[in-house]
């Protein structure tokens, strides 16, 4: 076993510690690590979901930047981080963690028209709960990955809906991006239904 894969799998064990620096720590260079490898990430993909429900934000934040490396080819195997993940979307205390789950959510949602429908609800009440906040340029920046993705008719549609006011009424990156999502989504149901 490689070096990197022992300090792993303690990095891991750490998640569930009693201290909350050494946890936090811990998802900090589990972090790194999967920047650079995600695939070393899998095996503990149920211990990541896990720590989802730690109360320091970091530890969160930093999981949910791991599970979203994951999703592209691992989407069925980290599906059940969505309940964590939506806890940590309305958490009030931290919006690093709010991003990272919108992120995580916008991210698994593109995989395929089920889990967009899946997570539709959660991502446009985000939308709604965040406009106009701090964070909220970065989640327009998810939007637009999500535009692109496997949507289902149904959730392209709500998120052209969610979207159109504010490509004609909104200001500033609000319009821009917002008009970018409209194109986007127009591109890619073109491209689904060719």
């Amino acid at each position: 076993m490689a070096e990197e894969e022992i300090l792993l799998e303690g990095y891991v064990a750490n998640l569930g510690g009693a201290r909350r620096r050494v946890r936090q720590e811990a998802a900090h260079e589990i972090d790194l690590i999967a920047a650079k490898d995600p695939e070393l990430l899998v095996p503990y993909i149920d211990q990541l979901i896990e720590a989802l429900y730690r109360p320091e934000a970091q530890t969160r934040w930093e999981v949910l930047d791991v599970l979203t490396r994951l999703t592209g080819r691992h989407a069925d195997q980290v599906g059940g981080a969505c309940d964590g993940a939506e806890a940590a979307l309305f958490d009030e205390s931290s919006s690093a963690v709010r991003l990272a789950a919108f992120k995580f959510l916008t991210t698994y949602g593109q995989t395929s028209p089920d889990r967009s429908d899946a997570v539709w609800g959660l991502v446009n009440e985000a939308i709604q709960c965040y406009h106009g906040d701090p964070e909220y340029r970065d989640m327009l920046t998810c939007l637009l990955d999500f535009a692109r993705g496997d949507l289902s008719a149904a959730t392209r549609g709500e998120l052209v809906a969610r979207m159109k006011f504010d490509s004609d009424h909104g200001f500033g990156y609000i319009r821009s991006f917002s008009s970018d999502i409209l194109k986007v989504a127009d591109e890619a149901a073109k491209g689904k239904a060719e």
